[in-house]
């Protein structure tokens, strides 16, 4: 399996370098002959090559299996005529990475009871002004005091989430959650919900309900066991999983994976975090979870069980660890970021 990997800004490459390290531990141990192939990305590439996303970048991309993006500035990006381009965003539209699979699981009980659940995002379109329109982009400033901004909600896009949800939630506890706000966003949320709803007909096995977003709020930090597949348009999907990885332990648990028809691409939950980069602090959990979610796309697309085997041997490895105390001092642990990662290693070793 060829992987392309781009370390990112701030934490990323930290946080990069660990999770590399239990990668090569699992292509040992379970022979997936991974090859990693490093690029530059976001300010190194700028400094480099004029751009965050250098030319060429994107065809080597879609000659490798998948893709690990590390933690990479975003805010700082803000003129794409000077290179400053948006690498998270770049590669989820011209890869089509229109599903962002979100779990969110307590690792041995915690303050809001134990709980096990994914939020399945909708990636390309919404309110994020920078993915929905063909050129340009969907914020309009009528004047200096007033700005308008568009989102965009397709039937096909919607479709597309819903049946991706769906999938997912029948192969865990047929338990499928609308979220949405079509009390108030009558015609685009309005839609989503009945396209939502529409699709899991389909899937005569799935229970199904819907919540307003404001409520499930209030619902997911009073009993997020109650849940078990979430599917929300994108800005909700990104606030939502932020909050249920939180509740986890910490947003360092997130794992995140962007799905597309033909590719995929592993990115950790959470920011580059430059207020702690090169202080080995930073937990490397939530790309390492996101690499395993990458090997088991992989498995499931190609037949080859041994991803799927590697996927579960990391989670279950990454959760001995923080039992065990052997992880970073954000989840109750006393181990440096690369120290973390040697330990995630050595347990996919001894398992």
């Amino acid at each position: 399996m060829h992987i392309v990997v781009l370390p990112g800004d701030g934490i990323g490459p930290e946080i990069t370098a660990a999770t590399s390290g239990v990668l090569r531990t699992a292509s040992e141990r379970f022979q997936l002959d991974l090859r990693l192939e490093e690029h530059a990305v976001g300010h190194a590439s700028l400094e480099q090559f004029g751009a965050t996303v250098r030319p060429g970048l994107l065809d080597i991309v879609r000659g490798a299996d998948g893709l690990i993006l590390g933690p990479t500035a975003t805010f700082d990006f803000k003129d794409e005529a000077r290179g400053e381009i948006n690498p998270s965003r770049y590669f989820r539209k011209n890869l089509d990475l229109y599903a962002n699979i979100r779990p969110a699981r307590t690792y041995g009980g915690g303050r809001f009871g134990a709980f096990d659940l994914v939020v399945v995002r909708e990636n390309t379109e919404g309110f994020y002004a920078d993915r929905n329109m063909e050129e340009g982009h969907g914020e309009l400033r009528v004047t200096p005091d007033v700005v308008v901004s568009l989102r965009r909600i397709t039937r096909t896009c919607c479709e597309r989430i819903a049946h991706a949800a769906c999938r997912l939630a029948m192969k865990r506890q047929k338990h499928l959650t609308i979220v949405h706000k079509a009390n108030v966003l009558k015609m685009g949320d309005g839609m989503f919900l009945d396209i939502c709803r529409e699709v899991a007909r389909g899937y005569p096995a799935l229970e199904v309900d819907d919540v307003l977003v404001d409520a499930m709020m209030a619902h997911a930090v009073r009993n997020p066991a109650r849940f078990d597949v979430i599917v929300a348009t994108n800005m909700f999907g990104d606030i939502l999983s932020d909050l249920t990885a939180e509740l986890s332990g910490s947003l360092g648990l997130g794992g995140s994976l962007n799905v597309g028809d033909g590719h995929a691409m592993a990115q950790a939950a959470h920011g580059s975090a430059p207020d702690i980069a090169g202080r080995d602090v930073a937990n490397p959990a939530s790309l390492i979870l996101s690499t395993a979610l990458l090997l088991a796309w992989h498995g499931e697309r190609s037949g080859e069980i041994r991803y799927e085997t590697a996927a579960r041997a990391i989670e279950q490895a990454v959760a001995r660890a923080i039992a065990e105390g052997q992880a970073t001092p954000d989840i109750g642990g006393r181990l440096g970021t690369i120290a973390m990662g040697a330990a995630v290693a050595g347990m996919l070793r001894s398992e």
